[in-house]
C-alpha cells in the first residue's frame, strides 16, 4: 500500500513566477506590496545540453536571464525569474485556463489595501466579495500586477466559519 501524503512535508518553501521584466516585477513587490528583496542568481543557459529541458521542461536554449528571491510578510519567499526562450508564450493564463493560477495575500484590513492598490495604480477587479458557506468572514478582492497575472487579497479578522464549528472526526 501506497502511504498518503508527502513524507517529512512541513510547508511551502517558496512560490516560483515567470515575469517579462523584473525591474518591472522589482518595483512591484517592493514598492507596491510591500516585500523584501533577498538576492539575485543569474544568468542560467546550458547552449551545450539538454539540461534545460531535463530539469526544467523548457527549449535547451532556453536562457534564465536572472532570478530573484524576495520575501513577504516575513514568510512567502517569491522566485521571480526573466526567462528568454525560443517559442515562448507571452500570453498570462486565465483562472479558468489550464495551469492558470494566482497568488493571495492575507491582510489585516481588506478596504485599507485595496486603497493603497488603487494610490498605487494597481488594477482591482470589481469589488470586495463576502464568502458564504465555510468560508463565512472572509472577504476577498482580485487584482492585477503590472504584467497582468492574477493577485487576490483576503482577509478574515473574525476568522471564518469552518474553524468555529466543530469538525467531524
Amino acid at each position: 500500500m501506497v502511504s498518503v501524503g508527502l513524507p517529512g512535508l512541513t510547508g511551502v518553501d517558496h512560490i516560483g513566477l515567470t515575469v517579462p521584466d523584473l525591474d518591472e516585477a522589482h518595483r512591484f513587490l517592493t514598492g507596491v506590496i510591500g516585500c523584501e528583496y533577498l538576492y539575485s542568481l543569474g544568468p542560467y543557459r546550458h547552449d551545450d545540453s539538454d539540461w534545460m529541458r531535463v530539469h526544467l521542461a523548457v527549449d535547451p536554449r532556453a536562457v534564465m536571464r536572472q532570478l530573484h528571491f524576495y520575501r513577504c510578510g516575513g514568510q512567502a519567499v517569491f522566485e521571480v525569474f526573466e526567462y528568454c526562450a525560443p517559442e515562448q508564450r507571452t500570453e498570462v493564463p486565465r483562472n479558468s485556463d489550464v495551469g492558470g493560477h494566482h497568488v493571495a495575500l492575507y491582510v489585516t484590513d481588506l478596504d485599507v489595501a485595496i486603497k493603497h492598490l488603487t494610490a498605487n495604480g494597481v488594477t482591482v477587479l470589481g469589488d470586495p466579495t463576502a464568502s458564504s458557506g465555510p468560508s463565512e468572514g472572509q472577504r476577498w478582492v482580485y487584482f492585477l500586477a503590472p504584467w497582468g497575472m492574477q493577485w487576490e487579497l483576503v482577509s478574515y479578522p473574525g476568522g471564518k466559519a469552518f474553524d468555529r464549528q466543530e469538525q467531524p472526526r
